[in-house]
């Protein structure tokens, strides 16, 4: 992402963050004041934003969303310590969130502070390792770092040319590459949610299959290739992909009601059996699988809306926004999960989510 300054944070990047305030909540007390706040916030009235955010969360101080947008409007109005201090309490309370901790990560790595920022973000991909904006500013992250260690280096060895070529590439990293800057993700506007055990989504037609021309063996008496007649590329027959698609959208339907009901060993089953979301092994991913789901007290909800689903062969991509209701807590991200055909079920081999 290109920016005008090393590791400087952008409000309409932050407030992308706030657990998809930007859609509408279920509940009256949402509508009524939320997009109100996030109004002020849009039209710089940030004095009259922050009161207003401070009468919501009067009568709900364990709220979320709320404490959310407070420590988004403090940190536009350039109040980093207020900020950081409504992040972290935050970050206590809500442990099982990982993005007040990577805002938090923005604003120490705007004050410079990148190894608190490090750490932020270490904690925020092992509460969610799939996770990805965090990998990338944990990158950023260790780049900086990098830098300031070859800095110091060639400060106490000037003429090591290693040195010099090593902090000569990574400056080149954090100037060209547009990711020098650690950041939220970019906000995404949400549809209407829909139930978890949502019915198969409209089959979709089958993509025209591509014609190639394949070049045969030049005849003896002539100098020049002889070239067939374009034929269709194989593709897989069109009733075979829509039922593929209706049952990896089973398959979506299962794993979120699985989810919404605590029941981890359904949700297990929904995974291969070598998924470990790329940390700690498959033993570990669900012992923090259990203790986020299986043990957390009050209900439940997981639902998303309509899901893309490709079909390649025994593998599928299901892209979709996706969307967690828990006690004080409402969030929405994007989804991705990949599937791969085992025995006659499709079982998720990847997660992704921004």
């Amino acid at each position: 992402m290109t920016t005008k300054s090393l590791f400087q944070p952008r409000f309409r990047a932050l407030r992308a963050l706030a657990f998809g305030l930007s859609i509408g909540f279920a509940a009256p007390v949402f509508a009524d004041n939320l997009p109100d706040i996030q109004r002020l916030i849009r039209q710089g009235q940030h004095a009259q934003a922050l009161e207003k955010v401070d009468q919501y969360l009067a009568s709900r101080p364990k709220d979320a969303q709320g404490r959310f947008l407070k420590g988004l409007i403090l940190t536009e109005m350039n109040r980093p310590a207020d900020a950081i201090g409504v992040f972290t309490k935050l970050s206590e309370d809500y442990p099982e969130l990982p993005e007040p901790y990577n805002n938090l990560a923005v604003l120490y790595a705007q004050q410079k502070q990148y190894d608190k920022a490090r750490t932020a973000l270490e904690m925020a991909i092992r509460t969610h390792p799939s996770y990805a904006i965090a990998y990338e500013n944990l990158g950023d992250v260790y780049a900086k770092l990098a830098s300031q260690a070859y800095d110091k280096a060639l400060q106490l060895d000037g003429a090591n040319a290693t040195t010099q070529n090593k902090l000569a590439l990574i400056r080149d990293l954090i100037s060209t590459s547009g990711k020098g800057n650690v950041r939220p993700p970019a906000p995404t506007p949400a549809p209407t949610p829909v139930a978890a055990a949502i019915a198969p989504q409209p089959k979709p037609a089958a993509p025209a299959p591509t014609a190639t021309v394949v070049a045969t063996t030049p005849a003896a008496s002539s100098p020049a290739p002889v070239v067939s007649e374009p034929r269709p590329a194989p593709a897989q027959p069109a009733p075979v992909q829509d039922s593929a698609r209706d049952d990896v959208a089973k398959a979506i339907a299962a794993w979120a009601r699985a989810w919404s009901r605590k029941d981890m060993k359904g949700y297990f089953a929904a995974y291969t059996s070598d998924f470990t979301s790329g940390k700690g092994g498959r033993k570990a991913w669900e012992e923090e699988r259990q203790q986020r789901i299986g043990d957390r007290s009050g209900n439940i909800s997981v639902t998303y809306d309509e899901p893309r689903i490709t079909i390649d062969g025994d593998r599928a991509t299901a892209r979709f926004r996706q969307h967690y209701k828990a006690p004080g807590l409402n969030s929405s991200s994007n989804k991705t999960l990949v599937f791969v055909r085992t025995g006659g079920k499709w079982l998720i081999k990847e997660e992704n989510a921004r």
